[in-house]
C-alpha cells in the first residue's frame, strides 16, 4: 500500500498534522483518510496540548479532488464529518497557510481556531467555475468570518482574494513574513499562545452571521437575481444556501441546506460541461507520440513582424509575460501608429485600476520597435503577424528564414492559410509552425498552435510550453483551411447567409444563437471583427480552388465587401451603428432578397429560431467530427476548448461537441438528414461525417478522441 499523504507528528508539546500530496496537496480519497486517521490519533493523545495543521511543497490545499465528482458514489459526508469533528475540538486547532488555499482548502482552514498566513497567501472559493458550490461548509463559514456580501462576492465570482484583504475581512487571523518554515513556527507559536491563555477554542460555527448594516431584503434580492441567470445554476445555490446561513435557528439546519443545494448541482449539465472543460483544458498539452522529456529550443528574446492590432496585441502578451520583444514594421508611419496603439492599451488598463503606471511602463519598455528585418538575427522565436495575404506572408517567411539564427523558431500568425506552404517558403521548415492568435491577442486566452507536416517535434514542444507563459491555453491543430476554429466557423457563417437570404433578419439570427449563451450572434461577430476580413479569408480560399462550385455560397459577405460595407468600423455591415450600437439595416436586408432571387433562393417567413440554432450548430459538429477524422485536431475535448477559449461559446454548454454529446448525437444525426431533404444537398453541405454516424450508433460521446 502507498503511505498515506497525511502523517501526524509533534513539536514539543504540539501535534502537527503534514498534508504532503503533490503537486497542490489536492484532497483526494486517501488525503481525507488520512486526515480522518491523524484526527483520531491526535484526539487519543492527550500529550499534545494543540494541532497545528500545514503542507508541505509549494500551497495548502488547493482544492478537492476534481475527478471524485464523476464517482456516481461521490459524497462530501466524510470530509464534512471531519471538518465538524476537528472544529468542536476543546484543544486549539491552528492553520498554517502558504500558497493558496482553496476550495476544499479553505473550508479546511475556516474549520480550524485560528488561521495564520504567509505574506502572499491567496484564499479563494472557485467551485462556481466548476458549475458547483462550496460542498463543505464554504456556504456556511465564510459568511460568518467575511458576512454574508463578501462571501457571495467571492463564492458567485470565484475569485481568489490576496492576504490583505483576506485578512481585513476576517477570513485570516495572522500574517508573517519568510517562507514556509516561517509560517509554520509562526502556527506553533501561535499554538502555545493559544494554550497558555486557557481560553476556550473559537470555533467558526459557533459565530452570527454578521448582517448589520446589510440592506433591507438584501439576501433575498440576492437569491433573486442569481435566479434569474438561470443558465448558471449554481449561482441561485449559493445566495440560497448564503440566506440559509443568515436565517436557519441553527448552523447544521445551514449545513443541510448547503447539502440539499450541492447535490441539486452536482448531476446538472452545465456543472458536468464545465468540469468536461476543466479536463479538456488539462488536456490540450500532451500530445501523441511527443515524448515529455524532449529537450526545449531556449526562448528569452521574441520578435513580432507587423505592429498592426494583432501584431500589437501579441507584442503585449509577451511583454506582459517579461519577455523582450523587437518589433519590425516596413515604415515609420506605421510603426508609430503601432507603438501609439499598444501604448494607449496599457494607459486604458492602468485607467481602470487593473495595472500600476510603473508596471506598465516596464512593459512598454520592454518593446523595441525597428524598421529593420536584421535587428531580429538573434531572437530565439519570431511571430510573422502580417495581413492574411498568401504572397506577402510567404515573402516574409523567406526573409525570415534567411536573417534569424540557426535554431530560431519561426511562427506565422495566418488565421486560415496553409502553414506549409508558409514553411516551405522559409527554406528551413522544420523550424516553421502556426501561431493563430485570437484578437485582441493580448487578452484573448486562445492560441492555436499548427503543427506543420516537417515542424521539428522540438519546436512544436517548445511553444506548446511557452503558451501558459504567456498566459495562453493552447490547443495543437494540423494544417488545413481555417485549422479548427475557423474550419468550424466558415460553415457556422454559411449557413446564417442562407438564412439572411432566406428571409431570416440579422437580429432574429443573432438571438436565436444567443439563447444557447454566446455573447453575440454570427452577424454581430463578423460586423466587430470586420466584414473585409470575413471577406478576404472566403476570396483566398477562392484561389485555391477551396469553394464548393456554388454562387451563393458566402454570396452575402462578398457583396458587403464589395459595397465597401464592413461592418462597426464603417458604420454599416450585417447592421448599421450609431457608435456601437447595431440597428436593422434595410440595405443589408434589400440586398440578402436581391441576392436570393438571384440564386434562386426561395424566401420564407416561418423561420423558427430552432432552425437557426440547429443549422448553425449542427454542421459545425458535423466539421468537427470530420476534423477528428482527419486527425486535425487529436480529441473532440480540443474542439471544445477552441470553442470556448477563442470564440465565445459558453462555458455552461461545454462547448459544441460536449453540446452535441448532452442533446444526444443519434438527434444530431437526424437533425442533418433532416436538412438534407428539405434544403437539398447538392454541395454535401448535410453529409454526416462517418464518425458522427459511428458514435451516434455506439452510443459514444465525440467530445473524446477520433479512436
Amino acid at each position: 500500500m502507498s503511505p498515506s499523504p497525511v502523517t501526524l507528528q509533534r513539536d514539543g508539546d504540539i501535534a502537527v498534522l503534514l498534508i504532503d500530496n503533490p503537486p497542490v496537496n489536492a484532497l483526494g480519497k486517501s488525503t481525507v483518510q488520512g486526515l480522518i486517521d491523524a484526527l483520531a490519533a491526535f484526539q487519543a493523545d492527550a500529550t499534545a496540548h494543540a494541532l497545528v495543521i500545514a503542507c508541505e511543497g509549494r500551497t495548502f490545499v488547493a482544492g478537492g479532488d476534481i475527478a471524485a465528482f464523476e464517482d456516481p458514489d461521490f459524497s462530501t459526508v466524510p470530509y464534512n464529518s471531519f471538518l465538524g469533528r476537528l472544529e468542536a475540538l476543546d484543544r486549539p486547532v491552528v492553520a498554517a497557510i502558504h500558497g493558496t488555499a482553496l476550495g476544499g482548502g479553505l473550508e479546511l482552514a475556516m474549520a480550524c481556531h485560528w488561521r495564520v498566513a504567509l505574506r502572499g497567501t491567496r484564499v479563494g472559493l472557485p467551485e462556481v467555475k466548476l458549475g458547483l458550490i462550496p460542498g463543505s461548509l464554504g456556504t456556511q463559514r465564510l459568511p460568518r468570518l467575511a458576512g454574508p456580501e463578501k462571501a457571495l462576492q467571492m463564492m458567485s465570482t470565484g475569485r481568489m482574494v490576496g492576504d490583505q484583504e483576506a485578512l481585513a475581512a476576517g477570513i485570516l487571523d495572522e500574517l508573517c513574513e519568510g517562507n514556509v518554515g516561517d509560517v509554520r513556527a509562526a502556527a506553533l507559536q501561535r499554538a502555545r499562545t493559544l494554550v497558555a491563555e486557557g481560553g476556550a477554542p473559537r470555533r467558526t460555527s459557533a459565530l452570527p452571521v454578521p448582517t448589520a448594516g446589510l440592506a433591507p431584503g438584501f439576501l433575498d434580492q440576492a437569491v433573486a437575481l442569481a435566479e434569474a441567470q438561470f443558465r448558471y445554476p449554481a449561482l441561485a445555490a449559493i445566495a440560497r444556501a448564503v440566506r440559509a446561513a443568515a436565517s436557519a435557528p441553527s448552523f447544521a439546519e445551514g449545513e443541510a441546506a448547503e447539502a440539499r443545494e450541492f447535490m441539486g448541482v452536482l448531476r446538472t449539465p452545465q456543472s458536468q460541461a464545465m468540469r468536461h472543460l476543466f479536463f479538456a483544458e488539462r488536456q490540450t498539452g500532451k500530445i501523441p507520440g511527443l515524448p515529455r522529456d524532449l529537450p526545449l529550443r531556449p526562448v528569452e528574446r521574441v520578435g513580432v513582424v507587423g505592429a498592426g492590432t494583432m501584431g500589437g496585441g501579441i507584442a503585449m502578451a509577451l511583454a506582459n509575460a517579461g519577455l523582450p520583444v523587437v518589433l519590425v514594421e516596413a515604415t515609420p508611419e506605421a510603426l508609430e501608429r503601432g507603438l501609439g496603439l499598444i501604448r494607449r492599451n496599457y494607459e486604458a488598463t492602468v485607467a481602470k485600476g487593473k495595472l500600476a503606471a510603473g508596471v506598465a511602463e516596464k512593459r512598454i519598455a520592454l518593446i523595441t520597435p525597428s524598421l529593420a528585418y536584421e535587428d531580429l538575427s538573434q531572437v530565439d522565436l519570431v511571430i510573422e503577424a502580417v495581413f492574411e495575404d498568401m504572397a506577402l506572408k510567404k515573402d516574409i517567411a523567406a526573409r525570415l528564414g534567411r536573417v534569424v539564427k540557426p535554431g530560431a523558431i519561426i511562427a506565422t500568425n495566418t488565421s486560415t492559410l496553409d502553414v506549409d506552404q508558409i514553411a516551405q517558403a522559409s527554406g528551413r521548415p522544420a523550424d516553421v509552425l502556426g501561431m493563430h492568435f485570437f484578437s485582441p491577442a493580448n487578452v484573448m486566452r486562445l492560441l492555436e498552435v499548427v503543427r506543420g507536416a516537417k515542424t521539428d517535434p522540438a519546436v512544436l514542444a517548445t511553444v506548446m510550453k511557452l503558451a501558459p507563459r504567456i498566459g495562453k491555453v493552447a490547443v495543437v491543430s494540423g494544417v488545413c483551411y481555417g485549422f479548427i476554429g475557423n474550419r468550424m466557423a466558415e460553415v457556422y457563417m454559411r449557413e446564417a447567409e442562407f438564412l439572411l437570404m432566406e428571409g431570416a433578419t440579422p437580429a432574429q439570427v443573432d438571438g436565436a444563437v444567443q439563447t444557447l449563451g454566446l455573447a453575440m450572434g454570427p452577424c454581430r461577430m463578423l460586423d466587430m471583427a470586420g466584414i473585409d476580413v470575413g471577406a478576404k479569408t472566403v476570396i483566398e480560399l477562392g484561389k485555391t480552388g477551396g469553394l464548393p462550385q456554388d454562387p451563393s455560397y458566402r454570396a452575402l459577405v462578398q457583396a458587403l465587401f464589395a459595397k465597401g460595407q464592413f461592418g462597426q468600423k464603417t458604420g454599416a455591415g450585417y447592421y448599421r451603428y450609431e457608435g456601437r450600437t447595431p440597428l436593422p439595416n434595410p440595405d443589408t436586408l434589400a440586398l440578402a432578397e436581391s441576392l436570393a432571387r438571384e440564386h434562386g433562393i426561395a424566401r420564407r417567413d416561418d423561420i423558427s429560431d430552432t432552425e437557426i440554432v440547429e443549422r448553425l450548430i449542427y454542421p459545425m459538429v458535423n466539421e468537427g467530427a470530420r476534423i477528428l477524422e482527419e486527425g486535425i485536431a487529436y480529441r473532440g475535448s480540443d474542439i471544445d476548448v477552441v470553442w470556448t477559449a477563442g470564440y465565445g461559446f459558453p462555458d455552461h454548454a461545454g462547448g459544441p461537441m460536449c453540446l452535441a454529446d448532452q442533446r444526444g448525437l443519434a438527434h444530431v444525426v437526424e437533425r442533418l438528414e433532416h436538412y438534407a431533404r428539405v434544403r437539398g444537398n447538392a454541395h454535401g453541405y448535410w453529409s454526416v461525417s462517418p464518425l458522427l454516424r459511428q458514435r451516434a450508433a455506439e452510443g459514444r460521446p465525440l467530445s473524446l478522441g477520433a479512436n
